[in-house]
Order: C-alpha cells, then sequence, then structure tokens
C-alpha cells in the first residue's frame, strides 16, 4: 500500500544515423564463414551418411527380427569387429525396413548394407550364426563374406586429410592476421578503440532544438561546440580552449541526449563509446584501447570525445590492492589520465564524460586541466517540465482538453524519459480505447501507470481485506489533510496496481530545503495507515511495509545525516564526496551508534502516537472516508473537501500571499515616488 509519489527516467530520443551510400555498397569478405563452412562439414560428416541409409541395431534384434524370418540376403564382417547386414530385396517393401531401403537423397533404392552391429570375437559370431540358423533349409542359409583390408575412402578422408586441412586454414588465417590483412575486431586488433565515429559520412539529426529543459546546461554545451568552431575568439585574448566537460545528472535527465546533440550541432569529427568499452578480460586491453581513441581523435583534430558511463572506469584508485583494486581498471583509468593531461599535446580534442554516480569518480579525474568543467543536469523544474512536454507532445494527436500547464503541475520529480513515457502510455492508452485523439483523462490514467503500476482488477480480495485496505488509505489521506507540513492529497484509490493493495497520490511541494517540522509531518502522514488500522480494528498488518521502510529512512537521516536532533547535535555522518573508507566501520563509536538507534525509536514511537491522536480525534470523519472509499474504490480531493471542509493551512497560506502582494506592490509605489526626485540628499 504505497503513497508516494516517485519518478524516474531520462530525456532520451533515438538519433536516425545516415550512412553514406558508398559505405552501404561495399562489399566486406569475413572469416566466419570458412568457421560457418567447416561447422557444416563437420555436421555432414557425424550425422548423415552420404552413401546410403544405414541403421546400427543389435545381435538380438537382428537375429529375432530379420535372421529368423529369412529376410537377410547375406551378411559382410568388416576387419572382425563390424557386421554389415544387407537385406532381400523383395523384403525391402516391409514397414519394418521403410527408414532404410531407399538413399538418403532422392528416391534410390538402396543398395546396402541396411544395418550394422559390432562384436568381439569372430569365432564366437560364427558360434552364434550356427546356433541361430539350426533347422534353416541349406539353401535358407545366409552367406558370410569376410572382408579384412577394407577402408573406406571417406574414412580416410576423415581420419588424416580432415585434420591437416583444418590445421593449415587456422595458420593461414593467424598468419593473414598477424599480417594486418582483414579487418574486425579479432584477437589482434583487441586493443583498437571501439568507439563510434560520427563525421560527415556518417550524421546524427539530434540538434539542440530537441533538447528541453535543460537551459543551463544547453548554454554550457553550446560553448563548447563554440570552442571548436571559433577557437581564435577565446584564444586571442589569452584563454585556453577547455580540456574537457562532465555531465553530472540523475539517470534519464538528459546527458546523453546533450551528447548527440553536440554531435549533431558541432561539424566535427565525434568520437561515441561507453565507459564499458574499454573494460576486458584480457590485461592491458584498456589501456591501450585509450591510446588507440586518442591518437585517431588526434589525427581528426578539432575533434570531440565522449565517454558515456565513465564510471565504469573512473572509479577510485583502492588503496588496498588485495580488497578493492582491479589492476586491469586502474590502468586504464591512469592511461586515460595521462592522454587527458600529460607530456602530450592534445590540441583541438574536447573529452566530454557522462555519469549519474559523480561521487565515486577518482579525484585526480575531476580537477582542473582534465575535466575543466562540471555540467550538473538536474530533474526539470515546472517551467522545465513544460518545454519537455511541448517536444514530446509534437508527434501525439491530442484534443482541446489537454493542458500542458496542467499536466506539468500534476508531474513533479519527473525526468525528461518518465515524461517522454507518459506522453506514449497516453497514446498507447487511447489507442487500447479506440480514440481518434489523447485527452486528458487519457494522460491521468497515463500518470496512474507509470507511478503505481498496472491496474489489477481482477485480483481476489476479500471483504475483509478490502475494509482494512480502504481504512489505511483513508488514514494516510485524513493525517495528511490535517497536517500543515504534509504533501496535498491529489487521489485515493484501493485499486490493486503494480505490488501494492491500494495507493494515495499526492502533489509534493517542489522545495530545495526542508525543515524538521516538515520531515516530522510526512513521517506521521506515511504512518497514518498502519494507526488507522489500530485505531479502527485494534490491530495491524503487514500492508505498511513500504511506509514503514520510508519512515525508518527518514528518521535515520534526521538524527546521524542532517543533524536536526538534540541530543546527538549538530554531527554528521554523511559523506558526500564518497571518498571516505568506512566500508568495514561505522564512522562513529558503539555507544553512538546505540543512542542513534534510541533516538530514531523515540522519534518513530512519537510520530506514531500523535498520529493516532489525531485519527481518534477524527474517528468519525474517517469511517465517512473509509466507507465512501468502499463505494466507488477512487475519490478525489474534492471528496475530502465535503468531508473534511477546506484545509485551513491552505486558506492562511492563501491570506498570507494576498498580504505580501499588497506590502510588494505598495513598497514599489513608493521607490517610485523616490526616484522621480533624484539627488535630493544633494
Amino acid at each position: 500500500m504505497s503513497d508516494s509519489n516517485k519518478q524516474t527516467g531520462g530525456n532520451e530520443q533515438g538519433t536516425g544515423n545516415k550512412f553514406s551510400k558508398k559505405g552501404m555498397s561495399k562489399f566486406n569478405f569475413n572469416f566466419y564463414w570458412i568457421y560457418a563452412i567447416l561447422i557444416l562439414i563437420i555436421f555432414a560428416v557425424n550425422f548423415m551418411d552420404l552413401g546410403g541409409q544405414t541403421k546400427e541395431t543389435s545381435w538380438i534384434q537382428f537375429k529375432n527380427e530379420m535372421l529368423v524370418p529369412r529376410d537377410v540376403d547375406r551378411i559382410e564382417v568388416i576387419n572382425k569387429e563390424r557386421v554389415n547386414v544387407y537385406i532381400r530385396k523383395e523384403k525391402l517393401n516391409q514397414d519394418k525396413y521403410k527408414s532404410v531401403a531407399k538413399k538418403a537423397f532422392g528416391d534410390t533404392p538402396n543398395a546396402g548394407p541396411h544395418f550394422f552391429f559390432t562384436i568381439g570375437d569372430v569365432g564366437s559370431f560364427d558360434k552364434q550364426m550356427e546356433e541361430a540358423q539350426q533347422g534353416f533349409a541349406e539353401n535358407e542359409k545366409v552367406a558370410i563374406k569376410y572382408n579384412n583390408n577394407e577402408r573406406s575412402l571417406f574414412d580416410f578422408f576423415l581420419t588424416w586429410l580432415f585434420p591437416i586441412i583444418l590445421l593449415v586454414l587456422l595458420w593461414m588465417f593467424l598468419f593473414r592476421r598477424m599480417g594486418g590483412g582483414g579487418g574486425g575486431s579479432q584477437i589482434f586488433n583487441i586493443g583498437k578503440s571501439k568507439a563510434q565515429l560520427f563525421d560527415k559520412d556518417m550524421q546524427v539529426k539530434v540538434t539542440f532544438n530537441d533538447v528541453a529543459g535543460l537551459e543551463e546546461a544547453k548554454v554550457e554545451v553550446m560553448e563548447i561546440v563554440d570552442f571548436l568552431k571559433n577557437p581564435k575568439k577565446y584564444t586571442s585574448l589569452g584563454g585556453k580552449i577547455p580540456r574537457g566537460a562532465l555531465l553530472v545528472g540523475p539517470p534519464g535527465t538528459g546527458k546523453t541526449l546533450l551528447a548527440k546533440a553536440v554531435a549533431g550541432e558541432a561539424q566535427v569529427p565525434f568520437f561515441s563509446l561507453s565507459g564499458s568499452d574499454f573494460v576486458e578480460m584480457f590485461v592491458g586491453v584498456g589501456a591501450s584501447r585509450v591510446r588507440d581513441l586518442f591518437r585517431q581523435a588526434k589525427e581528426k583534430a578539432p575533434a570531440i570525445i565522449f565517454i558515456d558511463e565513465i564510471d565504469a572506469i573512473g572509479r577510485a584508485r583502492g588503496k588496498a590492492p588485495s580488497f578493492s583494486a582491479n589492476d586491469e581498471r586502474e590502468s586504464t583509468l591512469n592511461q586515460l589520465l595521462t592522454e587527458m593531461d600529460g607530456f602530450g599535446s592534445n590540441s583541438g580534442v574536447i573529452i566530454l564524460a557522462a555519469t549519474n554516480r559523480a561521487d565515486v569518480l577518482d579525484r585526480a579525474l575531476l580537477r582542473p586541466g582534465r575535466f575543466d568543467r562540471q555540467i550538473y543536469v538536474e530533474l526539470p523544474d515546472l517551467n522545465g517540465r513544460k518545454e519537455i512536454f511541448k517536444v514530446h507532445l509534437k508527434p501525439v494527436k491530442t484534443d482541446s482538453t489537454v493542458d500542458i500547464d496542467f499536466l506539468a503541475k500534476q508531474t513533479p520529480g519527473f525526468s525528461g524519459a518518465d515524461l517522454a513515457n507518459l506522453c506514449n502510455e497516453a497514446a498507447l492508452i487511447a489507442a487500447r480505447r479506440n480514440k481518434s485523439l489523447v485527452d486528458k483523462q487519457d494522460f491521468l490514467d497515463a500518470v496512474d501507470r507509470v507511478i503505481g503500476g498496472l491496474e489489477k482488477k481482477n485480483k481476489i480480495i476479500s471483504a475483509h481485506e478490502k475494509k482494512v485496505i480502504a481504512f489505511h488509505e483513508a488514514g494516510h489521506a485524513t493525517v495528511s489533510w490535517l497536517l500543515r507540513h504534509a504533501h496535498p492529497l491529489v487521489k485515493v484509490s484501493i485499486v490493486p496496481r503494480g505490488n501494492s493493495l491500494g495507493a494515495a497520490w499526492y502533489l509534493p511541494e517542489e522545495r530545495q530545503i526542508t525543515t524538521k517540522e516538515q520531515i516530522v509531518d510526512e513521517m506521521c502522514a506515511a504512518l497514518g495507515g498502519r494507526a488507522a488500522e489500530d485505531v479502527m480494528f485494534g490491530q495491524v498488518s503487514t500492508g505498511a511495509l513500504s511506509d514503514l521502510e520510508k519512515i525508518t529512512k527518514q528518521a535515520y537521516a534526521m538524527v546521524s545525516i542532517f543533524g536536526l536532533n538534540d541530543k546527538i547535535g549538530n554531527i554528521s555522518f554523511y559523506d558526500s564526496s564518497g571518498q571516505q573508507d568506512y566500508n568495514f566501520s561505522k564512522p562513529y563509536s558503539e555507544k553512538t551508534a546505540q543512542i542513534i538507534d534510541e533516538e530514531v525509536s523515540k522519534l518513530v514511537d512519537a510520530c506514531y502516537v500523535r498520529t493516532k491522536e489525531i485519527l481518534a480525534a477524527n474517528k468519525e470523519k474517517l469511517e465517512q472516508l473509509a466507507s465512501h472509499l468502499l463505494d466507488k474504490e477512487v475519490i478525489f480531493k474534492e471528496d475530502l473537501e465535503q468531508i473534511f471542509g477546506k484545509r485551513p493551512f491552505d486558506i492562511e497560506e492563501n491570506t498570507e500571499a494576498t498580504q505580501v502582494s499588497e506590502i510588494v506592490s505598495h513598497e514599489s509605489s513608493d521607490n517610485k515616488v523616490g526616484n522621480s526626485q533624484p539627488g535630493a540628499e544633494n
């Protein structure tokens, strides 16, 4: 029963890559074809008999099904170990010989041998044959022929010629690769860079017009493009072109999209690869690929190198090699550091990189001279979401009820990718309902789908469980409505979605700092579900798992990170840089740990008692809300206003805002009067 409004994702778009006709029409021979041919030959040798159909049998089967019924024409003993059986021509039309009557290919009759089996001793075999043919007439007895020197040409080829030919081909292939002939990422080209080059023959169609909601970051990146196009504009004043820029931000905020826009706008060679492309199981490969990448970039300078997810190779180097260090990764990072700012010249080459884990990067990588700039790409604010919606709603056919301002207000905390996914989900929902246009309700349903998951109306829930869920969600709604700093409620639902049996949707306030009172009110609102179960039924259930997880994290953050506890004081044990070594021990004593646990427990208990008091004082309204929720399954803010009335805090805030606006307008009018008399003091 989750009541959180969480979103993740990215402002990413696909790119259309235009390949030159010359590159498409060029025919490239690949040595993997030889491997395929050899595999086919081996398959044919092992699973097909090109000479005919010969099936293996046993002595018992041969005796009972072939010899006794007088179906055998003759038998042939090869090299004292293999017995070939030939069936009479007139008997081959029987069903039991259908599989060997004809050759493998075509309808040609199979002359034999049709069956074979192996023997251990010729003398024993002769004795068995005599015993089996007792009572046979002389003309019915099967003739036995012994051949001790027969060896087929096919067996000779398989045993001697085929391995020799295979070794010769492999030898020629290895020498061809060692000599440098042929392309491809074979074993002798493993140290080559895997970067994809975008130049005049392979263009990226994404431009800065496709990037919305990232105005500050876009300005920084556009300046990097301008460095390469007009270098004299900056160097004439004595400035130096930055070596690199690091794009930092949460997942899905548009870091890779910004890099694609740079590739589309720069009109210079653009090398794109991922940090994991340097990693290989062979020692020294990563450093070799770094050298090869910068060598290619220098040859095509001015150029841009973009390394996505650079934390794959840029993690802080460990102090204890036996525990945290990886020699191959560290040698790759050392080579990257040297190439970015070493004795060699890198004029005309700018490095862009992106990561959402800047806290784990090595300090040497972040210093000026390597990554001179860190560009923070954050989650979009209200205006940013409006701009992103304008981009992603262009291909969507919407009606007049869709308001971009309304959608932007309903999606706080959404990243660009979440918004793109939201627009796509709304279009899919409208198409599922056979609509010609996407309307406002489709977008609201898409928000529910993205946040809460797929609706599961067919989930089997008993009447008592449904009642408990209704009071649980009504408890959340009641407490959040009656507390000043709790997030305003949007709607409450007891329809199962995803892993939750019910949910409450809130509209979080977009604030930059949070006070202790605000966190406590949010914790009380989260505890409202369990407290409602306790007040109404005298017992609690496991439905508050996500709520308890949330408040536990908040309580520990208040005490040990934000310094909002009187007993612990103004101390924070949080390491924002990620550089300190807290892997095996806590950064405080056992006594302090005990105090932290006690203070967290006191804080949670106090919030729970306060929440129960609020619900007990409003028990009748809680019951009305729960019964209303059981009837409709989904209720909105308007339904709460009918039961509880308007939130008093909203009225106070509106009154205060009106008073402030009057004071501001009065002061501005006074300023105008004063400014009309310049130099009065003189």
